[in-house]
C-alpha cells in the first residue's frame, strides 16, 4: 500500500498527457479480433490495458510489444474457447467487452475480476442481454455480478436493454455486433454516457461496419464477420488531463498540456468548458494539439450535467470547492457504479478536508469553501486519488492519501509528471 504526501503548490512549465485507456482498451480488443496483422502506436501502458492484452492471449491473440507500439496478430473474429479463466482485475471495460465477445463461442468462458469488479460492478443488465440472443449467461453467485459463465454462440437478433446508463454494456454489443453474420438490433431506454458510444461507433466507421444509431434509442449493427488489421495512434487522455487542468486552477498556476486533440470523441474533453464555465482560463491550440491553462479572477460556482464525462466528477467537485457561491452536480447515479460509489466517496473524503458537500441520490452540491490539509482514503479508486492529490495542492497544510497505488491504473506517470511542474508530492 502507498501513500501520497501532498502539500500546497505553484506549479509551471509544460506536460504531456497520457495516452487514452479508453481508446488503448478498443485498439487492442478490435486488433485482436481482426485478421491478420493490428499495429498500436502510443498505447497506454497500464495495468488495466495489460489485462486487456492478458485476456486477449487467452482467446489466441499474439501480442508483442516493440518499444512504442503493439504488434498484435488476430484471430478473424472467431472465437474457440479461453486458454483459462479471464482475470480482468480492476477494468469495469475488461470486464463488460470480453464477456460480450466470449459470447461469439461455443465454450464457456468464465470471467471475474478483484473485490471492487466482483462486488461494485454489476453485470445483470449485459448478462440479460445476452440471454436475449441465446447465450447462456451466469453469474456464479446469483447476484449479478462476477464471476460469469459465458457460453454461446450469440445469434442476430434484436434486444431490449431498460438500463442504458452504463455505456460499457451497450459498447460490448456494439463490438461483438460486428462479427455476426446477420444483424443485431438494440433497444435502449435511459441511454448514458454517449460520448462513449460515439467512440464505439467510431470505430465501427473505421472498420467500415454498416450501423445505424437513432438518437442514441435504436441501433442497428450489419456484421461482416471480420475485418483487415489496422494501424492506429492512441490519443492522448481527456479524462487524466482533468487533473493537470484542475490543479493548475486551484492553485493559479499557468501550464501548458500536449498531447490532446479537440477531435477526439471522448467524453471528457468537455471538462475544458465546464471549467471555463466556471471563470477559468483555458486556451485551445488546436494545431498543436495543446491546451494553456493560466490564472485568472475567482471561480464561481454553476449547475452541471455530468452524465457525458462521468469520470470527471470527483475533480469537479474538488474544483468547486475552489469555487464562489454553489455548483450543482447532477445527473450521475451511474458514478456510484465505478471502482468505487464516487458520489458517497468524494463527499466523505472531501468533507474531512473541510469542505460543505452534500450529497442526493444522482448528484453532490457543493458551496466554495477554504479547504485544509487532512488523512484521506483513496477507495482503491484512481480518478479519487488523483482528484484528492489536486485538492491537496491548493489546500492549507498537508494532505495525506492512502492507498494512492492504484493511480497506476490511468496515470502511471502521474507522482513523476507533476513533480516536474513544480508539486509538492511525495509517495511514500
Amino acid at each position: 500500500m502507498k501513500t501520497l504526501i501532498v502539500r500546497p503548490s505553484s506549479l509551471s512549465g509544460e506536460m504531456q498527457i497520457p495516452s487514452s485507456k479508453s481508446q488503448t482498451h478498443r485498439a487492442i480488443l478490435l486488433g485482436s479480433l481482426g485478421k491478420n496483422v493490428s499495429l498500436v502506436y502510443q498505447y497506454l501502458n497500464s495495468p488495466d490495458c495489460l489485462a486487456m492484452m492478458k485476456a486477449c492471449r487467452y482467446l489466441g491473440a499474439k501480442i508483442t510489444a516493440h518499444g512504442d507500439h503493439l504488434h498484435i496478430e488476430g484471430i478473424g473474429g472467431e472465437i474457440w474457447g479461453a486458454e483459462n479463466v479471464i482475470n480482468a482485475h480492476n477494468s469495469g471495460i475488461v470486464l463488460r467487452f470480453i464477456s460480450a465477445i466470449a459470447a461469439l463461442g461455443t465454450h464457456p468462458i468464465v470471467i471475474t475480476g478483484d473485490e471492487s469488479i466482483r462486488h461494485q460492478r454489476p453485470m445483470h443488465v449485459l448478462l440479460k442481454a445476452l440471454e436475449q440472443l441465446g447465450v447462456q449467461a451466469i453469474s456464479t453467485r446469483g447476484d449479478g455480478f462476477a464471476p460469469v459463465i459465458i457460453k454461446g454462440p450469440l445469434r442476430p437478433g434484436r434486444v431490449v436493454i431498460e438500463d442504458g446508463s452504463d455505456s460499457q454494456n451497450i459498447s460490448s454489443l456494439l463490438m461483438a455486433a460486428i462479427f455476426l453474420k446477420g444483424t443485431l438490433e438494440l433497444e435502449v431506454h435511459q441511454t448514458g454516457e454517449k460520448p462513449w458510444l460515439d467512440l464505439t461507433l467510431d470505430w465501427l466507421k473505421r472498420l467500415k461496419v454498416p450501423y445505424e444509431n437513432h438518437g442514441y434509442k435504436n441501433f442497428k449493427v450489419q456484421g461482416i464477420g471480420s475485418y483487415d488489421g489496422f494501424v492506429y495512434a492512441v490519443p492522448g487522455d481527456w479524462s487524466s488531463a482533468a487533473f493537470p487542468i484542475a490543479a493548475a486552477i486551484v492553485t493559479r498556476s499557468e501550464v501548458v498540456l500536449n498531447n490532446l486533440s479537440m477531435h477526439d470523441l471522448q467524453g471528457d474533453k468537455a471538462i475544458v468548458n465546464i471549467f471555463r464555465q466556471m471563470g477559468a482560463g483555458i486556451e485551445i491550440d488546436e494545431q498543436a494539439h495543446s491546451i494553456h491553462v493560466y490564472p485568472r479572477a475567482s471561480l464561481k460556482g454553476i449547475t452541471v450535467d455530468i452524465n457525458d464525462c462521468i469520470d470527471a466528477l470527483p475533480i469537479l467537485a474538488v474544483v468547486a470547492c475552489y469555487a464562489e457561491g454553489q455548483t450543482s452536480i447532477i445527473n450521475a447515479a451511474v458514478a456510484r457504479q465505478k471502482e468505487c460509489d464516487r458520489i458517497a466517496c468524494i463527499a466523505t473524503e472531501l468533507n474531512k478536508m473541510g469542505a460543505l458537500i452534500q450529497e442526493s441520490h444522482s448528484g453532490l452540491c457543493i458551496t466554495g469553501n477554504p479547504l485544509k490539509g487532512a488523512s484521506v482514503f483513496s477507495h482503491k479508486d484512481h480518478r479519487m486519488a488523483m482528484a484528492l492529490a489536486v485538492a491537496g495542492m491548493g489546500a492549507k497544510g498537508e494532505t495525506a492519501i492512502y492507498h494512492s497505488n492504484c493511480i497506476e491504473k490511468t496515470y502511471p506517470t502521474f507522482v513523476q509528471d507533476f513533480k516536474r511542474l513544480g508539486a509538492h508530492i511525495e509517495e511514500v
